[in-house]
C-alpha cells in the first residue's frame, strides 16, 4: 500500500496537488483515498464537493474516496476514556464543561488522529494509494515527527503517572477529591504507546511511504522547504519529489510585463533542481482559471506527471547515516543550506542528541558505534558529519560502507 504526503509552505498549491495526485490515480484504476490532514480544510472545494467531516470516505468517483478528518470523532473511538478524564479533571479544577471538552484535545492530537486515520485506511486493504493533504510545512513536520517524539515523551509520563498511582490511589481517594485515572485510562495509554505509535512509526518509515514537497517559483518559499528537508531528513523520512507548482507559461512571459518574472523563474527552476537533486522535479505550470473539480483535477495530474507514475518512487535522497572504515567512523546529515550555527549535538550513554533549530532527536548508536567517542562535530559540503575515535584494531564490521 504506497502513502503519499504533500507539504509545503501554506498557500502554494498542496490541495490542488495532492487533490490531482488521486484523481489521476483513480482514473488509472488504482484504489485511491485522498484525505485531508489540515484543520482548515478545502478538499472538498477543490472537487466541487460536500465533504463533511466524517471518520468515513466519501465515494466521489470509480477508485476514488476522500475523506476530511475530524479529530474529535477519532481520538473518541480510540482513546475516549483518556479524554473523559482530562475532561473529569478540568472540571474539577471549575473549567467550564465546553471549555474542557476543547482544552482535553491536547497538543497534537489532530496530528495523531490524521497518522490514526492513515492506519486505519492503510490496513483496511480497501486502497492501493492513500494520499494525504497535509497542513502546512511546520505543522506537517509535527505530523510526522510525532511517533518517535512521542513515544519517549509518553513512555516516560506513564511509568511516573503509574507508579505515583499505585502509592497514592488507596490514600488518595479517602483525603483528596481530585479525580484519579482509573486502570481503563492506563491500559488505553498502554495501548496509545506500545501499539498504536509503533504502528504510526512503521508506517512513516516504510519504503512505501513518500513525502512530495510543494513549492512556487519563490525564494522564500525554497528555502522553506529545503530547511524541511534537513528535519525529514534527521528523522530518516524519506521525500522523493518536489513540486513546481504556478509556473508562469511561456505565452505569459512573452509580455513585456513578465520578462523579468520569466528571468526570475528560470534561475529559481536551477536552484530547485540544483538543491534537490536526486529528488524528482515535477512542473505544473499556472492554469488560466482554477483547477476544480474531478476532470479538471484529472488533466491537471496528466500534465503534473507527464507520462509518470503518480504511484512511482520518484527519486531518492541521502538521508540521514553512519559510516566507518578503518580510518574513520562518521554520522552524517544533509543540511540542505543550514549552518552550522542552527546544529547541537550532545552525547548521553549510547545515544547520540541532535538537535536542528528547534527540532531535536535521540539516535541510538549501533553496536560499533556505542564504544566510540565523538571526536569532531563540523559541517562541511552542506553536511553535517559528527566524527567518532575509531579503534583501529576494530576495522570494518558488516554492513557498514567500507
Amino acid at each position: 500500500m504506497r502513502l503519499l504526503l504533500y507539504t509545503g509552505k501554506g498557500g502554494v498549491g498542496k490541495t490542488t496537488t495532492a487533490a490531482a495526485t488521486a484523481a489521476l490515480a483513480a482514473r488509472r484504476g488504482v484504489r485511491t483515498l485522498v484525505l485531508s490532514a489540515d484543520a482548515a480544510h478545502s478538499l472538498g472545494d477543490v472537487f466541487d464537493l460536500h465533504l463533511s467531516a466524517t471518520p468515513l470516505p466519501v465515494s466521489i468517483a470509480p477508485c476514488l474516496d476522500a475523506l476530511e478528518i475530524d479529530a474529535r470523532d477519532v481520538i473518541e473511538g480510540h482513546w475516549g476514556q483518556i479524554r473523559a478524564y482530562v475532561v473529569e479533571l478540568l472540571r474539577h479544577q471549575g473549567i467550564d464543561e465546553v471549555v474542557a471538552e476543547e482544552l482535553a484535545l491536547l497538543p497534537g492530537a489532530d496530528e495523531l488522529a490524521t497518522l490514526v486515520s492513515v492506519e486505519d485506511h492503510a490496513t483496511s486493504g480497501q486502497y492501493d494509494l492513500i494520499v494525504v493533504d497535509c497542513a502546512p510545512t511546520g505543522s506537517a513536520l509535527r505530523l510526522v515527527t510525532l511517533p518517535e517524539v512521542a513515544h519517549g515523551g509518553f513512555k516516560w509520563l506513564l511509568r511516573l503517572q503509574r507508579a505515583a498511582a499505585k502509592i497514592a490511589e488507596p490514600i488518595a481517594r479517602e483525603l483528596v477529591g481530585t479525580p484519579l485515572p482509573k486502570a481503563e485510562v492506563f491500559a488505553e495509554a498502554e495501548r496509545l504507546l506500545y501499539k498504536t505509535l509503533e504502528q504510526l512509526r512503521a508506517r512513516l518509515l516504510s519504503k512505501e511511504t513518500s513525502i512530495r514537497l510543494v513549492v512556487t517559483p519563490e525564494t522564500m518559499v525554497i528555502d522553506e522547504a529545503r530547511r524541511s528537508l534537513t528535519d525529514l531528513a534527521l528523522f530518516e523520512l524519506a521525500s522523493d519529489a518536489v513540486v513546481m507548482n504556478r509556473v508562469w507559461p511561456d505565452e505569459a512571459l512573452r509580455e513585456e510585463f513578465f520578462r523579468d518574472w520569466g528571468r526570475n523563474q528560470q534561475e529559481r527552476l536551477r536552484d530547485v533542481e540544483t538543491h534537490f537533486s536526486p529528488m524528482s522535479m515535477l512542473v505544473a505550470p499556472l492554469q488560466a482559471d482554477e483547477v476544480c473539480g474531478l476532470e479538471a483535477l484529472a488533466a491537471h495530474g496528466e500534465v503534473l506527471f507527464a507520462g509518470l507514475d503518480p504511484m512511482a518512487v520518484l527519486g531518492t535522497r541521502p538521508g540521514l547515516r553512519f559510516e566507518r572504515n578503518k580510518q574513520q567512523a562518521s554520522l552524517r546529515l544533509p543540511m540542505n543550506g543550514r549552518s552550522g550555527k542552527a546544529v547541537q549535538v550532545l552525547r548521553v550513554d549510547d545515544e547520540l542528541v541532535i538537535g536542528v533549530e528547534g527540532r531535536r532527536r535521540r539516535i541510538a548508536l549501533p553496536a560499533g558505534f556505542a564504544s566510540l567517542e565523538v571526536e569532531r562535530v563540523l559541517v562541511e559540503s552542506g553536511e553535517l558529519v559528527v566524527t567518532f575515535a575509531n579503534d583501529p584494531d576494530l576495522g570494518t564490521t558488516p554492513g557498514e560502507h567500507p
